[in-house]
């Protein structure tokens, strides 16, 4: 199994940046991606951003791009997520999910809540 702890959240004004982390425990040998998603109230949860685990390779939501950076440290088993000119749209709990070889489901982190204020 792999754990995943994310922290970094808060409450931030309108084009205010935060770093989000997700802190990935266990056997994280067997991790070949790990993504971010976010669930805004009365919505679904919806994709963020994607870093491939051993060739450090991004991808991103369309509509997020520019404004959030997924990043990651191998070496310490941790991924983050830097976001910039926070919008109030933004307002969400932030999930990190770890993909890992021979399962068809990620394991999921508790999530962290984001909530920018106009």
């Amino acid at each position: 199994q792999v754990q995943l702890v994310e922290s970094g959240g808060g409450l931030v004004q309108a084009g205010g940046s935060l770093r989000l982390s997700c802190a990935a425990s266990g056997r994280t040998f067997s991790v070949y991606s790990m993504d971010w998603f976010r669930q805004a109230p009365g919505k679904e949860r919806e994709f963020v951003a994607r870093r491939r685990w051993s060739s450090g390779s991004t991808t991103y939501a369309d509509s997020l791009k520019g404004r959030f950076t997924i990043s990651g440290d191998n070496a310490k088993d941790t991924l983050y997520l830097q976001m910039n000119s926070l919008e109030p749209e933004d307002t969400a709990v932030y999930y990190c999910a770890a993909y890992v070889y021979g399962s068809n489901s990620p394991y999921w982190g508790q999530g962290t809540q984001v909530t920018v204020s106009s």
